[in-house]
């Protein structure tokens, strides 16, 4: 049902509001608690980590629960997290509270898309889901460009405030308008784990772990490699988010169209963009025009990637599409960790404009991949055998 999908969009927007929220404040948060950049965004980072190392088994061990309870179960402690986060607290206690809710970030996600295609028709189970992650692309046109905004005219701390109003009204949603869900027939564990035998899937899960690795390596770091490679101040950082958000809903409405054609194309397509950036962010220079449409290129191209990467997965074991996504957000995390890392470390040691080619090497890798699981794929192909006529 289209209703529950979008009330799955709805949370899907509390979840990145609160997971990337801090991207356009890590400047003023690093600054705040006299720490450096690179420290700061271990925020982000920490709480990718605790996605990839927890997310398939919290997705398993949850996968028996009555999906409404473990919607509501997941937004509250997003909606705990904003509340304790918009106190400034010392930062260990700022990054313990961070990661809190990452542990049910993958389990809200896999559930929001479980629900979306539940008594849906296969052909209508891509554009269903293209409607839940449409969360992403809303809330980097709406709620994070606007904290970030927000946290540029006040305090920083106003960004988690947004996140806290975002969280209650998704959970408003699910509490009065999604009905109970129980499970009806629980999965076995060893069903669900023979999808890590596949090769094709193991392939796919790196091919996501790459892309998302070269995104984010540059991404993690949105304003502050404006501010220092660009020369932008945090109010027309907040503009560029602002967008790159509104580009990225296009993007999104567009990537849903084209993966219901063809996966690995569509995925390929916008994959191209961890390769072409690093050129346009070079030779856009300190051309403002020239970095506006820089801007909107890598907002389209990126902005679908989660729903990429996911379809991706899921495509190599249709039946199994809780637990792949699970996996799909966990690797997909694993990827915002490294890249964020890694993105740190360039900062530090050469500069942010370096950043981008970073993304050009595991971008490079993910496209390996996918020409990797093409072929194994036309392999296992059964041959039309002819019978010759005597």
């Amino acid at each position: 049902m289209k209703k529950y999908a979008y009330i799955g969009c709805l949370g899907f927007i509390a979840v990145i509001t609160t997971e990337f929220g801090v991207i356009g404040i890590l400047p003023q948060i690093a600054e705040h608690y006299q720490i450096g950049i690179d420290k700061a965004g271990w925020l982000l980072s920490a709480f990718a980590l605790i996605i990839a190392l927890t997310g398939p088994f919290m997705t398993l061990f949850m996968s028996g629960f009555d999906r409404k309870k473990v919607m509501l179960a997941a937004i509250a402690i997003f909606l705990f997290t904003a509340v304790v986060s918009a106190m400034s607290p010392p930062f260990w206690l700022l990054m313990l509270v961070r990661i809190l809710p990452a542990f049910l970030q993958p389990v809200y996600i896999a559930t929001a898309l479980s629900v979306a295609v539940s008594g849906s028709d296969k052909k209508d189970a891509n554009g269903l889901m293209g409607i839940v992650f449409m969360g992403v692309a809303l809330a980097m046109v709406t709620t994070v460009p606007f904290a970030t905004w927000l946290a540029s005219l006040w305090i920083w701390e106003s960004s988690f405030i947004i996140q806290g109003v975002v969280s209650t009204i998704a959970l408003a949603a699910i509490y009065f308008l999604l009905p109970a869900m129980p499970v009806k027939e629980k999965k076995s564990y060893k069903s669900q784990l023979t999808i890590l035998t596949k090769p094709t899937f193991i392939i796919s899960t790196a091919m996501n772990f790459f892309m998302i690795t070269a995104w984010f390596s540059t991404y993690s770091y949105f304003a502050d490699y404006l501010n220092k490679a660009k020369g932008m101040d945090g109010t027309m950082v907040s503009y560029m988010l602002f967008l790159f958000g509104i580009i990225g809903v296009f993007a999104n409405w567009i990537a849903g169209k084209m993966l219901s054609w063809n996966v690995a194309k569509t995925t390929a397509l916008f994959l191209s963009g961890t390769v072409i950036m690093p050129f346009l962010l070079y030779f856009s220079g300190d051309s403002l025009p020239a970095n506006i449409i820089s801007i909107a290129v890598w907002g389209f191209l990126y902005s679908p990637s989660f729903q990429n990467a996911s379809t991706y997965m899921i495509s190599s074991v249709p039946n199994s599409l809780e637990f792949a996504n699970s996996l799909a957000t966990s690797f997909g995390n694993l990827g915002v960790t490294l890249g964020t890392t890694l993105g740190g470390w360039m900062i530090v040691a050469k500069g942010a404009a370096y950043n981008p080619w970073i993304g050009l090497v595991f971008g490079l890798l993910a496209f390996i991949m996918i020409v990797w699981r093409s072929f194994l794929e036309k392999k296992t192909e059964k041959p039309n055998i002819v019978i010759p006529y005597h």
